[in-house]
């Protein structure tokens, strides 16, 4: 497509950004428009991937039929397969009349799928033949329907992993990705941040009427130096509380660090999710991946520990001993959550080791210091959770979006600390 073209579409969806990368991505959704081929869309939480299946929509054959888009990971599993597909009268309880799934309000159309990965496995099965067939059959029923739909998938996962550990059909996967069109992440944008700031600044100062805030020289180079891990969302969050926050409308680096946390909710889980999967280990949830962390640190600290002891009881002059313990420090200094001691004087090297009881009464009182830091946790995880809630006044799928998870692990674990009521 030429760039006048494209230059229309940023317009037309408000769509900010000179990267080639980005520019890339819309000559391919632009290109495939006119075509039925399925299209799933990669990228980041917060890159702005729902304004792809838009532009596929409405540059195709289809503009003039109906447009849906499901969230999927919204969607509680025991009714993901009757929102789809729809249900007959009685099928399930509950179920007081026929109902039309989008797959049949939006014959004609396009249908739109986020968070594609989200979906069951047995509802992976029936995608796969609406896709390949066009058919389809409605919970509690036996006829088979019609349905003459374009879909546009969408995830933030890796979709390879996925398929390689199961949790999605191999089948499904190269059928949704006739053609992938991958997102960039802001960080891959940098050419792209002053200006999606300018743009949030003014629209912020607008609303608000307000003089719109602008950065030194310095700040800027910050701005463009963070990683983003929350990307567009995540600079349209900070941009707009720095508008309303600040009275000082001159941006400077000393104020913009007040801004750009060092870390952000969800990077922790990831980081160690990725560690331990290449082990060949998977988890059932995050508290689970923060847990085997600090089982994984408290074991490292013990063998080093015995390094030292056994070092020790070999006869090592006391001058070695000391380096062997600062040593030790040194290598495990980054995990601040443990704390060493800097140095270890004379008393502590004429210490005789403790006896096999007193090690059975040290290892039960690390243990019940241990478990005391585990529930803190716990407590940590609901507390953010709560604040999550408070700050979009109840509104989950925000909260969701806020801490980083999806909706339905959000209604999990609101289930497993009791805060329904919220």
């Amino acid at each position: 497509m030429s760039k006048q073209t494209i230059q229309q579409v940023k317009q037309r969806f408000s769509i900010i950004g000179v990267s080639s990368e980005l520019e890339r991505a819309i000559d391919t959704a632009l290109q495939v428009a006119p075509t039925d081929l399925s299209v799933l869309i990669t990228g980041e939480s917060g890159v702005g991937k729902e304004n792809f299946p838009k532009i596929i929509h409405l540059y195709s054959r289809r503009k003039h039929g109906p447009y849906f888009a499901v969230n999927c990971g919204s969607i509680p599993e025991g009714t993901i397969d009757s929102e789809l597909f729809g249900h007959e009268k009685g099928s399930f309880t509950g179920a007081t009349a026929s109902r039309k799934g989008y797959f049949e309000s939006s014959d004609n159309g396009t249908l739109f799928l986020d968070e594609v990965a989200e979906l069951p496995l047995s509802t992976q099965a029936r995608l796969l033949r609406v896709l390949e067939t066009g058919e389809f059959i409605k919970v509690g029923s036996s006829k088979v329907e019609k349905s003459n739909v374009r879909v546009v998938a969408a995830t933030n996962m890796n979709m390879i992993q996925a398929v390689e550990k199961g949790k999605f059909r191999e089948d499904l996967y190269y059928r949704l990705n006739s053609v992938p069109i991958r997102i960039p992440p802001l960080r891959d944008r940098k050419e792209d941040i002053l200006l999606l700031f300018r743009k949030f600044a003014g629209d912020c100062a607008e609303q608000y009427m307000m003089p719109p805030i602008t950065l030194t020289e310095e700040a800027k180079e910050m701005l463009k130096s963070y990683r983003w891990p929350g990307n567009i969302r995540q600079l349209k969050n900070i941009t707009e509380q720095i508008s309303v926050i600040e009275q000082e409308r001159i941006i400077t680096p000393e104020l913009m660090k007040r801004y750009l946390p060092e870390q952000e909710v969800g990077m922790l889980p990831v980081l160690a999710s990725h560690i331990h999967e290449s082990e060949g280990k998977t988890f059932a949830n995050e508290r689970e991946i923060l847990y085997q962390v600090l089982f994984d640190m408290k074991k490292d600290l013990n063998d080093l520990k015995q390094v030292v002891k056994d070092i020790l009881t070999d006869g090592v002059d006391k001058r070695t001993a000391v380096k062997a313990e600062a040593l030790m420090e040194d290598s495990i200094s980054d995990h601040k959550s443990f704390r060493l001691p800097v140095a270890y004087n004379e008393k502590f090297l004429k210490t005789p080791f403790p006896t096999h009881e007193e090690k059975e009464k040290e290892d039960v009182q690390e243990a019940a210091e241990y478990v005391e830091e585990i529930m803190s946790l716990q407590e940590m995880e609901r507390e953010m959770i709560i604040k999550a809630l408070e700050r979009h006044d109840g509104k989950r799928k925000q909260a969701a979006i806020d801490l980083n998870i999806s909706e339905r692990t959000l209604y999990r674990k609101i289930k497993e600390y009791k805060l329904e009521n919220l």
